[in-house]
């Protein structure tokens, strides 16, 4: 079930005064399973479009449609007002990458983009930003938030290691003191 929202000029103008978080893979390079990464501010397509497609129109042509998996996307407008035209929002459960956003434009075609959650943390976004834009990358979207996780749970793990190890007298465990130099002199062989 899609539901159509208003469009509110508001909630434009607040988002829109922020920096876009997109990476793009350069120009000119052979078509890879993603062309970049977006990081969205939230999860309200009618508020982080705008910014999008006024970034990509003029790279990419103007922006027409959009397809999204509605998995992380709680409201799926049918149409979204953007800088002076409408980009027409579809959506596909079983046949589209839930963490993938496709873009159609008229005049050169399809990209696909990596949609990094909002919450995510400032570094794995910019891994996974680096990574997306790579044209020699062989990932899909999901896989490559697969391995942030992956490799979010490893940081964990080995953190909390680190605090068992600390907590059993480990590495922060404070030190014995150490005996005067004069009763060590003593234990010398030839010591005076």
């Amino acid at each position: 079930m899609t539901t159509t929202i208003p469009y509110t000029p508001a909630v434009e103008e607040r988002t829109s005064s922020l920096p876009l978080r997109l990476m793009l893979a350069p120009a000119g390079t052979a078509p890879a399973l993603l062309d970049g990464a977006w990081w969205p501010r939230s999860r309200d397509l009618t508020a982080e479009l705008p910014a999008l497609t006024a970034v990509l129109d003029p790279l990419w042509g103007r922006i027409t449609h959009v397809t999204v998996n509605p998995t992380f996307w709680p409201v799926i407008p049918r149409k979204v007002p953007v800088d002076g035209h409408v980009v027409g929002v579809g959506w596909f459960k079983a046949e589209q990458d839930p963490h993938k956003l496709l873009l159609l434009s008229y005049t050169v075609g399809r990209w696909d983009l990596l949609v990094i959650p909002p919450e995510t943390s400032p570094a794995t976004a910019a891994r996974l930003m680096t990574e997306a834009a790579d044209p020699l990358g062989t990932l899909t979207a999901s896989a490559l938030m697969n391995e942030a996780e992956q490799r979010r749970i490893a940081e964990e793990m080995e953190l909390s290691l680190v605090s068992v190890w600390d907590s059993e007298g480990g590495h922060g465990a404070s030190l014995p003191t150490s005996r005067s130099p004069a009763r060590r002199s003593a234990k010398c062989p030839g010591g005076s």
